[in-house]
Parts: C-alpha cells; sequence; structure tokens
C-alpha cells in the first residue's frame, strides 16, 4: 500500500481512506465498507487498536484525534493508600484501560485523579447524575486548578476536563467524541445498557477507566464493559477494608409479624392475585413473567382487581403498622447517631416521614432543598434521614453509623449500595444496617437474592 491511510473521525465513527484489501484484511473485525461513501468504517472506540494493528505495518496519517496532551499537576496531594497505588499501576500496565472495583467510600475517585495525572490527556468524565457531575466538576477543579467543562443539567461548556452525565454524552459524542484522550466512567455498571453504551462507543479515547463498587447486572451486561472500558484491572471488597479504611460493621435481620388484620389482608391479596395469574397461564419462571401478568390484567376487569391486589399485599408487606412501630424503636435505641432509612418506594417514605416526623429526600426533591437536608444532616441538626432510592448512588451522602432498610428490591447492588453508606469510617465506629422483614411475605426471598454477595456472606449462610 503506498498511499497512506486517512483516518478521520465523521459523526462517532472513524473513516478510513485509501484502505486497500490488504489492509481492510489486517483491520478484519474492527472495519467494514460502508457502500454509501465508498469507505471502510469503523466504531470509534477502535482507534487505539486500528493504530495498533497499522503501526510499522501500514503507513497511515491521523486526523482523527484533536484530544491534547496536558501537563497536570495535583495541587495538594494526599497520601494514597496501598489499594489505591495498586489500583493505578495494575491500570496503567493494562495500557490505562480497565475497570477498578472498589467499594462505596474508599476513594474511588482519587485513583481516577491518579489516573488521570498518569495519563495526561484531555479527559472526559462521565456520571449518571447531576448530583455526581457537580461533585467531580468541583473536586477536580479544586485538585487541579484548571477550569472544568460540564455539560448536563443546563450547562454546556467543553474544556480539556470535562465532566458530564452520561445522557448528555450520547447526545454529543457524536460532534465531541474526538476531542478526549481519556474516558473516564464513574458508576460504569450504567455503561452497558443499551442507549448508554453509544457514549463510549463513539469516543475514540483510547485509555479508558471504569469506576464501580458493584460491575455485576442481573441482565449480564456487566460482559461488554471489558470491550467498551477494559478487563477488570483491580478490586478489593468490602470484607477487605473492613475495620483498616471502612467501618467495621454488623448486620441484623429483624423478622416482625404483621398485625392480624394485616397478616389476613395480606394473605387474602395475595391469594386473589396469585390465583388470578395461575388461570392466566402467567409462568413466574420466565424472563417476561411480570410482563406476561401485566399483559393478562390489562385484558380482564379481574385483571385489574388482581393487580390492585397485587399492589396492595406489597405495601402491607412494606410497610406494616408493626415495621413501623419496630423502626420507632430502633430510631429511641440509636437516639443520637446519625441514620439513614431506606425504602423500596416513595410512597413508603412519606409514609414514615408522616408518622415519625422526619424529613424526607426522594428524587421529588428540590436540588437547593436536597444540598439543605443533605448539609443539616452532616451537622447532626437533622439526625435522621429517610429516603427511597435517591442515596443509592450518586450523592455524597454524610458519614452516618445506622441504617434500616425498611423495604427494597431483590437488587444485589442496591443493597451494597446501602450498606456502603454507613461505612465511612470514624474513630471506634461499628456501623449497624438493620433490615426489616414481614414475617410470613415475600420480602423474605427477596432478602434472601439481595443478600448475595460477600459482604453479607454471614447473614445468609
Amino acid at each position: 500500500m503506498s498511499t497512506a491511510v486517512v483516518l478521520r473521525f465523521a459523526e462517532g465513527t472513524l473513516t478510513l481512506e485509501h484502505l486497500d484489501e490488504s489492509g481492510a484484511q489486517l483491520l478484519d473485525g474492527l472495519v467494514v465498507r460502508d457502500p454509501r461513501v465508498g469507505l471502510h468504517r469503523a466504531a470509534a472506540m477502535r482507534y487505539a487498536e486500528i493504530l495498533r494493528r497499522l503501526h510499522g505495518v501500514v503507513p497511515y496519517r491521523d486526523e482523527a484525534r484533536i484530544y491534547r496532551e496536558l501537563a497536570l499537576v495535583e495541587r495538594e496531594a494526599l497520601t494514597m493508600r496501598d489499594y489505591q497505588k495498586d489500583a493505578v499501576s495494575a491500570w496503567v500496565a493494562a495500557r490505562k484501560r480497565g475497570v477498578v472495583v472498589l467499594p462505596t467510600g474508599t476513594g474511588k475517585s482519587y485513583v481516577a485523579l491518579h489516573c488521570l495525572l498518569a495519563a495526561q490527556r484531555s479527559a472526559l468524565i462521565l456520571a449518571p447524575t447531576i448530583d455526581l457531575v457537580q461533585q467531580w466538576a468541583a473536586d477536580l477543579g479544586r485538585r487541579l486548578a484548571v477550569p472544568i467543562g460540564q455539560y448536563g443539567g443546563g450547562e454546556k461548556r467543553l474544556e480539556d476536563i470535562t465532566v458530564a452525565t452520561y445522557d448528555s454524552a450520547v447526545l454529543f459524542m457524536p460532534f465531541h467524541g474526538n476531542r478526549f484522550g481519556l474516558l473516564i466512567c464513574d458508576e460504569c455498571h450504567h455503561l452497558p445498557a443499551a442507549v448508554t453504551a453509544a457514549a463510549a462507543e463513539q469516543c475514540l479515547a483510547p485509555f479508558r477507566l471504569g469506576l464501580t463498587a458493584t460491575p455485576e447486572r442481573l441482565d449480564g451486561q456487566h460482559a461488554r464493559l471489558a470491550d467498551l472500558l477494559g478487563s477488570e484491572v483491580h478490586r478489593s471488597s468490602i470484607t477487605e477494608m473492613e475495620g483498616r479504611f471502612l467501618s467495621n460493621y454488623q448486620v441484623e435481620v429483624l423478622q416482625v409479624a404483621m398485625d392480624p388484620d394485616e397478616a389476613v389482608a395480606y394473605a387474602d391479596h395475595r391469594r386473589a392475585y396469585l390465583a388470578f395469574a395461575r388461570l392466566s397461564g402467567v409462568n413466574w419462571s420466565a424472563a417476561d413473567g411480570w410482563a406476561q401478568f401485566l399483559a393478562a390484567a390489562s385484558r380482564d376487569p379481574q385483571g385489574r382487581v388482581a393487580l390492585r391486589c397485587y399492589h396492595e399485599q406489597r405495601r402491607l408487606a412494606r410497610a406494616s403498622r408493626a415495621k413501623l412501630r419496630v423502626l420507632w424503636d430502633l430510631l429511641r435505641q440509636h437516639a443520637g447517631l446519625r441514620t439513614i432509612i431506606f425504602t423500596d418506594d416513595n410512597d413508603t417514605a412519606y409514609t414514615i416521614g408522616r408518622e415519625a416526623v422526619l424529613p424526607v429526600l426522594t428524587h421529588h426533591t428540590k436540588g437547593s432543598e436536597r444540598k439543605r437536608m443533605l448539609a443539616e444532616f452532616r451537622s447532626g441538626t437533622l439526625p435522621v434521614l429517610v429516603t427511597s432510592k435517591v442515596l443509592n448512588e450518586g450523592v455524597d451522602v454524610p458519614e452516618a453509623a445506622v441504617g434500616i432498610i425498611v423495604s427494597g428490591s431483590g437488587s444485589v447492588r442496591e443493597h451494597v449500595q446501602r450498606l456502603g453508606r454507613i461505612l465511612r469510617p470514624m474513630a471506634g465506629k461499628t456501623a449497624v444496617l438493620y433490615e426489616l422483614l414481614s414475617a410470613g411475605t415475600a420480602e423474605a426471598y427477596t432478602s434472601e437474592r439481595r443478600r448475595a454477595h460477600a459482604a453479607f456472606s454471614e447473614t445468609i449462610e
């Protein structure tokens, strides 16, 4: 091949001009012929691998990348912990690509900072929420003393170091995917989702870092992280860090017997919706079992009654009167300690807020009010917060000593995240996570599923 191959960035892809048949064979599996433009085309994320295959074999001219080399310096360096050093070293050794798995509260963002310093390339940091974007931007601006761009939540500023939400990145990556040499994905378990993955696919960054406490996904799509970001290069567990870098902790599962009238109502409603499901041929073991039930319920007046019965039996199990009494006893037992009460839904959170006269934080809470509530929780003015799922991730939660799960999903990730919210270290502290289950209900099965993690191994044995 005498004419140099020319690489260009084009709307989230790479085009390769002057690539002949032998060159196409060299890049087999990375490029396809696009008859619309008469050129070979590749996903932007294949940029690094394409250059590796071409280098020294086929002459090429790179007109795709516009990212810059930087000279970043940390203003006031902190002492890195051994596991943080190990994580950065492993990432660098893996060609500056890969996923780092660290528990909540163990300094994932500081690992990312040192990966950024090791790469010294213009970088894009992606996070799932505006709260996290703002936290990253503030922290990086403070530590690096350079302008930090922000994209999302009304902001549209691109700088050499930019922080954005995943959703925003999906929209702007076709236009700016060649601007960054390092892609950092916080809470990277979100990345493999069908739409979100485009943020990584349309970015040509040769260097990539994923950060998460729980990479595993119920749909199995976490396997895609290796392709999108690189293989897992480091993992530290909660149990390894307990008592050293995280607080000692204990988990207590409390079976709470429902009041007789609520127990009868629960059983009646559950029997009614399950009977309808059986008559309708719903296969709960199938992946689409819930969808089958909803479809059957939508076609039959009795189905709509069954659906109401389903929701009512769940409401009774989530927030029975007996649970609320036990919750109140626990709050009295731990009076004076910062406590977070977790629920699976907003209705239960607001019910607890009304019954116990406690502040409630949900996704409906305005940003300014959320900041005020968290500040007052940090200062101790509000020693107790009630929340649904909004504090699972994406919010810098002040140190708490007690967590009480009144209701939750079967998600292992959610359970580990909630535990992580009370593990920030403090002298002499032993964190306690209570899990309240309505005895004799389906909550026992849900609890068993979500505790399938090493952090809860003593509880489920």
